[in-house]
């Protein structure tokens, strides 16, 4: 279909105003410029609480996460998502997934745990992943502390936050735990490629482009991206997608990341982990979490807590 209208203004607000291209940019400059954009305010009401901590992990000082306890938990004990903001593993912070979060743990009633891991480039792969593997081991060694499940833990992310996502899944079966129950994969980078036919299609003129991905990727794992292949980078390069927890992959029709994320949808059906995906028609990279500008945000976080309820009803049956 075509662009939706919202998608349409969007991009002419970028056009009118005039901003250089994220690829001749400095990390620092890219991290004020998505500062500069603002943050959206999240609906009231939502949350009992927010609180921030720091928890163990590999850096001195720990990992930075906001924890969000659900107005209506889904039941005594919530779940608990452990969520991971998108950026290109460059920009992003707890500030500009708060209303995100909000909104995630209404919808699933779930406690959220927003993860602040280290980025890059200062702080190359797999630093962040690093961080959000120790934040997920933290979440999940804790949750009766917090109030929620242990047995109901899931991992979910945005863009390079859905490519942290669906990495720690990987790095949870390869280290044995914790033991998750979902991962919500948001239009993830899953594969260090740049010629998929979305990247065709959508790689020039809708927000996120070919060379920004590039860009990103550079950041991330250095010019000469020696770690393309290695799976916790790139999860598409992962020998077998067996074991993994059950999975709902969201993409955007005009995003250059469609096609991957969607095929690696379809790999963890095909090996065993049942999985929904969702295209959202008409939609750019980054709808997901610009709640104030897209009414399809709201759309897909209800339905990301609808498919995480699911999947605590089929681990509870598997028991």
């Amino acid at each position: 279909m075509p662009l939706h209208p919202q998608a349409e203004a969007a991009l002419q607000a970028e056009r009118d105003a005039g901003a250089p291209p994220l690829e001749t940019l400095t990390a620092a400059q890219a991290r004020a410029r998505s500062k500069a954009a603002g943050d959206a305010v999240p609906p009231a009401g939502l949350v009992a609480r927010v609180e921030d901590r720091r928890v163990p992990g590999p850096a001195d000082g720990g990992v930075p996460v906001r924890i969000y306890w659900p107005a209506a938990p889904d039941g005594a004990q919530p779940p608990v998502l452990v969520w991971f903001h998108g950026g290109g593993w460059v920009t992003g912070d707890l500030d500009g997934n708060d209303a995100v979060c909000h909104m995630l743990a209404h919808a699933a009633g779930a406690i959220v745990v927003s993860v602040d891991y280290r980025l890059s480039p200062e702080h190359r792969f797999p630093d962040g992943l690093e961080d959000s593997y120790a934040a997920t081991l933290w979440a999940a060694n804790h949750a009766a502390e917090l109030g929620g499940r242990a047995d109901a833990v899931a991992v979910g992310g945005a863009s390079a936050g859905g490519n942290i996502a669906a990495a720690v899944a990987l790095l949870a079966r390869e280290r044995g735990g914790p033991a998750l129950i979902h991962q919500l994969l948001v239009y993830p980078v899953t594969d260090c490629t740049f010629e998929t036919d979305s990247y065709q299609r959508n790689g020039e003129g809708y927000g996120l482009s070919r060379a920004s991905m590039q860009w990103y990727w550079r950041q991330y794992l250095g010019d000469e991206l020696t770690e393309a292949a290695n799976p916790l980078a790139s999860p598409m390069q992962a020998e077998t997608l067996v074991g993994l927890p059950r999975a709902h992959v969201i993409t955007a029709e005009y995003d250059p990341l469609c096609d991957e994320g969607e095929e690696y949808g379809r790999r963890l059906e095909e090996e065993g982990t049942p999985t929904v995906a969702t295209r959202y028609p008409g939609m750019l990279h980054g709808f997901f979490t610009r709640v104030n500008v897209y009414d399809d945000a709201a759309k897909a976080i209800t339905e990301a807590g609808h498919q995480l309820r699911i999947s605590i009803a089929a681990a509870a049956a598997a028991r």
